[in-house]
């Protein structure tokens, strides 16, 4: 089901469901100027009768009229505002006369960007990913916001833009394995340019002649190509220094030959989760045009159990010249980011890095499915991720690095290994691994979303599957502190 927003000057009283907003105590009286008397006078009644400590109720004028009252606190945040819009799509979106009124002039605090918020979460709390199925839902919500409240055109595009990369980045999470494997995977984002991004692909011949050989390792049991691709906006004209972002884009994760086990293998279709949410992510600033430089790059592999794949034992020569043996071809995640994080560094020369993984399971274990783990080497960036994942709902909690972890992936027969094979610190001696790729001391942050990326059961700005976590995040880091 999909919904329009359009924005009008006037409409008639009594036409159809009208959305008007009232103070935490229900207070209706400055009402009266945008509803009947005769109706003013049926809600102001039956108030009475309601649980007022909810925060959206509704009352049914006629078969075809509901005057629907949302309840705003004082100092309302703008996640409570878009979570309001996400509980209002919850409670309306099934009905036969889905057709809205949001009346902005009942508003008393005009002064908060709190309409587009809500519309905000109305559209993030939207989406379906219906392609595949033969019969869609072709019901679609109309909302009509009137009045003088409404969000400026600069911020209904910026709004617009961070929807649109989410949305893209939940498609790309929710295609399947057999369709969205590297090959199409890269043909999909140099589409992007039409957007006034650049995009390089660097295939398996250019990788092998730059010695991306973790990367290529990881890939090389799969039919299907591996690649490099790197995404550029330029938003302003100086030479500033870029703000880049790196993503895992292991399209199927079988394991390798390390195989895992065949339940819930399934959902190894979203381990390229955080490539998708650097191209998401890409695609926003470019809607927008953000006024920074950013770089988005991505590795993608296929991580399958053939004939030629990489086996455990095997001792492969990273790009940084760093040598790593392959204790466990699961353990891949890591191999694809070493290559293009020090390739990052040392092409772009960035601000600083972030990266995004649905990196390991022992991150679900230990935050769940509420928090994304945090790893960085730098306090500034990590305080400016934690603040505005609190602002946009998409949680971060710092976790440790400590050169005394180092012992853990140390290897006797190369630089390191990729996997800690005593036990305990998973997430960390994953993160602990990616640093050693951090060769100039850049500025880094890894975030472990394998808990965030994808839901089961829904959160409070999507209804379950693919979240899009991480494009909202970055896009609020950067429009907070770098623009």
């Amino acid at each position: 089901m999909s919904v329009q927003i359009n924005y009008k000057s006037a409409y008639k009283k009594n036409s159809i469901n009208s959305v008007l907003f009232v103070d935490e105590k229900y207070s209706i009286s400055d009402l009266k100027k945008f509803i009947s008397n005769s109706e003013y006078s049926f809600v102001l009644d039956l108030l009475k009768t309601r649980d007022l400590k909810k925060k959206i109720i509704s009352f049914d004028i006629n078969s075809k009229r509901k005057i629907i009252l949302v309840s705003l606190k004082k100092n309302l945040k703008n996640s409570e505002a878009e979570n309001l819009g996400a509980k209002f799509y919850e409670l309306y979106r099934e009905l036969k006369h889905n057709e809205f009124i949001v009346n902005s002039n009942s508003l008393s605090n005009k002064k908060n960007n709190i309409i587009g918020h809500f519309l905000h979460g109305i559209k993030l709390k939207s989406y379906k990913f219906e392609k595949y199925r033969t019969k869609k839902n072709k019901n679609k919500i109309s909302v009509v916001v009137i009045g003088k409240n409404i969000p400026n055109i600069k911020n209904q595009l910026k709004f617009n833009a961070i929807e649109e990369g989410t949305f893209y980045a939940r498609d790309l999470v929710s295609e399947p394995g057999n369709i969205l494997h590297p090959d199409e995977y890269a043909k999909r984002i140099s589409s992007l340019k039409k957007f006034g991004l650049k995009i390089n692909t660097y295939d398996e011949k250019k990788l092998k002649k730059l010695g991306m050989n973790t990367l290529l390792g990881v890939g090389q049991g799969s039919i299907r190509g591996s690649y490099l691709v790197t995404i550029e906006w330029n938003g302003v004209k100086d030479k500033s220094k870029p703000l880049a972002f790196v993503g895992k884009g292991v399209c199927f994760d079988t394991g390798g030959i390390s195989l895992k086990p065949a339940k819930f293998m399934e959902d190894m279709t979203y381990d390229m989760a955080g490539s998708a949410v650097v191209v998401g992510l890409m695609k926003s600033l470019a809607l927008r045009k953000a006024k920074i430089n950013a770089v988005g790059v991505v590795g993608l592999v296929e991580n399958m159990p053939g004939g030629n794949a990489q086996r455990p034992g095997d001792i492969v020569k990273s790009y940084s010249g760093k040598t790593v043996e392959i204790l466990n071809t699961d353990a891949e995640g890591r191999l694809v980011l070493a290559d293009a994080l020090t390739y990052t560094e040392e092409k772009f020369k960035p601000k600083f890095i972030v990266d995004l993984a649905t990196l390991t399971g022992a991150i679900i274990v230990s935050l769940g499915s509420e928090y994304a783990g945090l790893f960085s080497n730098d306090d500034k960036l990590s305080k400016q991720l934690i603040d505005s994942g609190e602002q946009v709902e998409e949680k971060l909690w710092r976790m440790p690095l400590n050169k005394n972890f180092d012992k853990l992936i140390d290897s006797k027969n190369a630089d390191m290994q990729n996997i800690n094979y005593v036990g305990g610190a998973g997430s960390t001696t994953a993160a602990q691994f990616l640093q050693r790729f951090i060769i100039n001391k850049t500025p880094w942050a890894h975030l472990d979303i394998a808990g965030m990326a994808f839901s089961k059961y829904g959160g409070a700005l999507n209804s379950g599957g693919a979240t899009g976590y991480g494009v909202r995040l970055l896009n609020k880091l950067i429009e907070d502190h770098y623009e």
